[in-house]
């Protein structure tokens, strides 16, 4: 497994700090249960290599990294911990090149091009922007990569649900590191309940889903039409043709005779397609990959859940 590729699919990190290590099962159940199977559990306090320790052992599926590691020896009791990734808040060369030399993915701080060539001079091609909005936010990213296009970044410190997307939309960027959906407070009152559900609302805003179209099978073109025209002069929905149906507006779609799904389709938009596929798909959704369509650079722009819902097959479709 490439662990970066891992944490650029998974798009969040939640970077935890723990003062009791009682409370990393709980808490790494409410982020896998929330759809982010991923933390960075930063070394700040005594609990970090326990609470690594068996977030590692008792949730496999989880991507556990350590997180504020400022020395070799700190890298190595992680590592022996099970963590499977090193973040530092800084470029450190000698954890650095103690990470890499142990064949341990590490992504060290950077705040300015100087940091940016002084990991690019160690053989990264990846760090961590921090503390993000501090130094500049997406404006000082974009203007990073314009000189270090194949540099990529993590950026974390003041990402939060409302900038989240504006980080997440800059191509040079992997994924965001966050503690909105896991604050200190909420972990020490073992409000575990409120953490799953920030945890999928984040998930939600990162993929952005919202209902696109329904569409309505129909017998043949006519009933096609009918139904069009039905939706159009009860809402005052726009009519027009597509290829094989029938739109009023662009919420409903009648058509041509029956395709997937024994009354219809509904359509699901995602701004995300390659993060929502692997969201789906860690949850044990069924996707039709074989029949998916794609553009001319291979990237799928619709694709099927291979069981219907109601009656209905769905798809998701690209924004």
């Amino acid at each position: 497994m490439n662990v970066i590729d891992e944490i650029s699919k998974i798009g969040i990190v939640p970077v935890i700090a723990l003062d009791d290590a009682k409370d990393a099962e709980p808490l790494a159940r409410a982020l896998c249960g929330g759809g982010l199977p991923c933390a960075e559990v930063t070394f700040r306090t005594g609990a970090a290599e326990e609470a690594i320790r068996t977030m590692a052992e008792r949730f496999p599926e989880m991507l556990v990294g350590a997180g504020t590691v400022l020395t070799t020896e700190q890298a190595d009791r992680a590592v022996a911990a099970g963590a499977r990734f090193i973040v530092s808040p800084g470029l450190n060369p000698r954890v650095v090149r103690h990470c890499m030399d142990r064949g341990i993915p590490v992504i060290p701080g950077t705040a300015t091009p100087s940091d940016v060539e002084a990991a690019l001079e160690l053989g990264l091609d990846v760090v961590k922007f921090f503390p993000a909005e501090a130094s500049g936010g997406v404006g000082m990213i974009r203007a990073l990569s314009a000189p270090y296009a194949n540099v990529r970044f993590l950026p974390t410190g003041g990402v939060s649900a409302d900038n989240l997307r504006d980080y997440l939309d800059c191509p040079n960027v992997i994924a965001c590191g966050g503690t909105w959906m896991v604050q200190k407070e909420l972990i020490a009152a073992g409000r575990f309940d409120e953490i799953e559900a920030r945890t999928r609302e984040a998930v939600v805003r990162m993929l952005g889903f919202e209902l696109s179209h329904i569409g309505i099978n129909a017998q043949d073109g006519a009933e096609a039409e009918r139904i069009a025209d039905s939706f159009a002069s009860l809402f005052g929905f726009v009519k027009r043709s597509g290829m094989g149906s029938v739109y009023a507006g662009t919420a409903v779609e009648a058509v041509h005779g029956a395709r997937r799904g024994r009354n219809g389709h509904i359509a699901v938009g995602t701004v995300d397609m390659g993060r929502a596929v692997s969201h789906l798909t860690r949850q044990g959704v069924a996707l039709d990959l074989d029949a998916a369509k794609r553009d001319a650079n291979g990237r799928i722009r619709v694709v099927y859940l291979q069981e219907e819902i109601g009656g209905f097959a769905v798809h998701l479709v690209r924004k």
